[in-house]
């Protein structure tokens, strides 16, 4: 379907859930990256009154005690590996978000579509039964003028026309209506709906998809980024608990002192510092890290219970919908029609009451606005079975 491929290229959701793959994949760059070391620089004994030394009175030269140093902080504890892996499912959480978001926006734009075509075939049908009511009308005022009705008669089937022609105006704005929401998933700027489908209501209602419950290692989009979600919040846990471990900073010395009376005093010296791990064990970010991982893990149990309750209902929908339209095809919608011409022949040679024509129209009408609604209902139903059951598996979204 083009509007499909449209809402692909240009849905602002869409587009904003594939920025949110470009965000992890920039997470997981600052991850692997190393700490900088950082350069320090120092001088003492200024202000003395005899600053030069036997070398000269140059800033090199002085009597200062000028100190550079570089230090470098080195991760233990394997916090540099819990944070690429805590990225890493972020990645995947991303992508499996965005493949998500691709699914609910196939099954949003087919909603849509199809809504439009329902309400345009519901004008068409409404336009239909005026036009057969003001066809009526001309007959019945032949029969007026050869005084075989009343006036009032004539009245009640022109009244009943029109209201046929005012409910199929209210159709067309809302047609209009819908074929706009469409355009708003398409991502158009500016949606007027001046735009007709190129398929029908008919051609919508297809047979339900196949649904391979044989693969096991495979889940819905929605049920991969909850498992990542619950992956990354547990090495966020790993990550937390390593905290406690401190990190070394190792240093890098060079002493330039300038030698006063006696010889000069350069010396290279090396060092380590790390913080001491005596009032905090870092228990606050753990117990917060192990809380997410809970709430991550019951948010995974409901999405497979969801997506299982999905699958249930769709196929159930879509079971009722298909039964219903066949009838209404079969059976019902044929009857009604043959019902009507029936009654309308009658009405013509005097055969049959104004009540029993108008109430034939209005069961005909009645007949194909339920199967155009059930062809609806069953497009729908079967973009929900669809959506329902689209699975994929976590090689597919592996960064």
């Amino acid at each position: 379907m083009d509007a499909k491929r449209a809402a692909f290229e240009r849905n602002w959701d869409l587009l904003a859930a594939k920025s949110g793959i470009d965000a992890a994949q920039a997470q997981l760059i600052v991850a692997k990256e190393f700490p900088n070391p950082t350069f320090s620089y120092s001088t003492a004994k200024i202000g003395s009154h005899e600053n030069s030394t036997p070398v000269g009175n140059g800033l090199w030269n002085r009597s200062y005690d000028t100190i550079f140093a570089v230090n470098q902080l080195i991760e233990i504890g394997g916090k540099r590996r819990d944070r690429k892996a805590s990225a890493q499912a972020g990645i995947i959480g991303a992508q499996a978000r965005f493949y998500d978001a691709r699914r609910l926006l196939d099954q949003g734009v087919t909603k849509a579509f199809v809504a439009a075509l329902l309400a345009g075939e519901n004008a068409r049908i409404l336009s239909e039964s005026a036009g057969m009511l003001h066809h009526e009308v001309e007959i019945a005022q032949v029969r007026l003028k050869a005084g075989d009705i009343s006036d009032s008669d004539e009245k009640q089937i022109e009244n009943n026309a029109d209201v046929f022609a005012l409910q199929a105006k209210s159709a067309e704005a809302a047609a209009a209506q819908a074929r706009i929401a469409v355009e708003i998933l398409l991502g158009v700027e500016q949606p007027k709906g001046n735009w007709l489908p190129t398929e029908s209501l008919a051609q919508m209602a297809v047979n339900a998809p196949q649904f391979n419950e044989s693969k096991t290692n495979a889940a819905r989009p929605d049920v991969l980024a909850a498992e990542a979600d619950l992956n990354q919040s547990k090495s966020d846990l790993k990550l937390q608990k390593a905290m406690r471990i401190p990190d070394p900073t190792f240093s890098l010395l060079v002493e330039h002192n300038p030698p006063g009376g006696g010889p000069p005093e350069d010396t290279v010296g090396i060092g380590v510092s790390f913080p001491l791990p005596l009032w905090n064990w870092n228990r606050g970010e753990i117990k917060s890290a192990q809380a997410t991982v809970d709430k991550n893990a019951l948010a995974l149990a409901k999405a497979k219970a969801q997506a299982a309750a999905d699958i249930a209902n769709a196929q159930s929908e879509f079971h009722e919908a298909s039964e219903r339209l066949d009838r209404y095809q079969n059976q019902i919608r044929p009857k009604s029609q043959k019902v009507r011409e029936s009654v309308a022949f009658a009405y013509e040679k005097g055969g049959a009451t104004l009540m029993d024509l108008l109430e034939a129209e209005r069961a005909d009408n009645d007949a194909r606005l339920a199967t155009a609604q059930a062809m609806s209902d069953t497009a729908s139903a079967a973009a929900d079975l669809k959506a329902a059951t689209e699975v994929m598996t976590l090689s597919n979204v592996r960064p």
